[in-house]
């Protein structure tokens, strides 16, 4: 607590004093972008030991048994909810067809330079680092995470012997959690710095040329969070979605403003832990979600390639539309949580349809007010798919998530 508000609360008032002041200054609001730029500095620096001690700790404290199940749940309930995404997203773009008419012509712009997706072969060969020293120092999450699964099941499988690292590691873990909390006392001022920031440069302006593409990109990823997360929240985990949402707000704020999932892991796991989920779910769902659930993304993706098809007159085709949904599955699941990344990736959807790749020079323009929304859902779903496999675990405290 802060006298008598909480620090929730405190974030909030911060988050809309942050638009209004913004909004009333302007670009010159952009000198204090700084004190934004260091809490999203210390969020960063908690990342890579928070995901290993976490993962660690989590596979430690299960069997390989129950640690299958527990990811076979996972890729179920992160695939499945991507897939919703973008098939609905298909259908909101073929009902509200962003950018026809425009008849634009983007020829000559200069797009950024895609790197080529790898195979499924590197892919999976990627998972498995030859030093793990270089991952860390890299910040590469997702072998980050299956190193940590793989010591976390050795210490588990090593029984006694292995009893005093167990406990050392969920010390360092612990650690973590409360070195999490005191940057959190930082992020009233950080929040209030990076949204007065973003409405102060961006303004009115640019959110008028592509009113149509960012209105549907809120409204379609806002409806995949509050009508199908609902859902599955009530029908699966047997959690009031208000109850839900009112323990994720806080990390739904955080991943707003900060446009970065892995960022905002430190307050999701917070969340985590606040709405009754066990650490041995959450520390290992959560992690992995950051990286690979993307269903904000894949929304993004969906209309954004509708949108450039349409400006340049060639609308999609049902047949390149299933290409894009198809596409946009594995795009979403191979795109880092890091801010701006889903543009990169938007390049593989593009190529799979023809579309030319100078497209995403008129999208980048306004990447940043896109990737709040969709990275706020990204967050959500994590936590809505972790949710409802704790409540499949037995690991879900429904007293401490009514209590809400």
């Amino acid at each position: 607590m802060a006298g008598k508000v909480s620090l929730p609360w405190l974030i909030l008032i911060a988050f809309v004093l942050g638009a209004v002041v913004g909004a009333i200054v302007g670009p010159p609001i952009g000198v204090i972008k700084p004190a934004g730029d260091l809490f999203v500095r210390l969020l960063k620096l908690l990342v890579v030991p928070l995901i290993l001690f976490s993962v660690i700790v989590g596979a430690s404290a299960v069997s390989p048994a129950a640690l299958g199940r527990l990811t076979g749940k996972m890729l179920v309930f992160y695939i499945g909810t991507t897939a919703i995404a973008v098939t609905v997203a298909a259908f909101w773009a073929g009902l509200f067809k962003p950018g026809l008419g425009w008849g634009l012509t983007i020829t000559g712009l200069k797009p950024p330079t895609p790197k080529p997706p790898p195979s499924g072969v590197e892919l999976f060969l990627s998972l498995f680092t030859t030093n793990i020293v270089k991952d860390l120092a890299e910040g590469n999450i997702l072998p980050i995470i299956v190193f940590a699964l793989l010591f976390g099941i050795s210490l588990s499988l090593a029984a006694e012997k292995g009893k005093v690292a167990r406990e050392a590691i969920d010390g360092f873990a612990e650690a973590m959690y409360k070195l999490t909390m005191i940057v959190m006392w930082y992020a009233p001022i950080g929040v209030f710095a990076l949204m007065a920031w973003a409405v102060g440069t961006y303004g009115t302006a640019v959110l008028g040329a592509f009113a149509g593409l960012i209105g549907l990109e809120y409204f379609a990823v806002f409806f995949h969070a509050f009508v199908i997360y609902s859902i599955i929240v009530f029908l699966v985990a047997r959690v009031s979605p208000v109850k839900f949402f009112k323990g994720a707000k806080e990390a739904m704020l955080f991943a707003f403003v900060t446009r970065s999932s892995s960022a905002t892991l430190p307050v999701t796991m917070n969340c985590a832990e606040r709405m009754g989920i066990k650490r041995s779910v959450y520390s290992y769902t959560l992690p992995v979600g950051a990286t690979i659930n993307m269903d904000g993304t894949s929304i993004y993706q969906v209309l954004c390639a509708a949108f450039i098809a349409n400006i340049i007159g060639a609308p999609l085709t049902p047949t390149q539309m299933g290409i894009v949904i198809t596409t946009a599955i594995l795009a979403s699941i191979g795109t880092a949580g890091v801010p701006g990344a889903g543009l990169i990736m938007l390049a593989m959807v593009l190529s799979a349809v023809g579309l030319p790749l100078e497209g995403i020079a008129l999208i980048a323009g306004v990447d940043a007010i896109l990737d709040m929304s969709r990275t706020c859902v990204n967050v959500t779903g994590d936590l809505a798919c972790t949710t409802s496999i704790a409540k499949t675990e037995d690991a879900l405290d429904m007293e401490k998530i009514k209590a809400l």
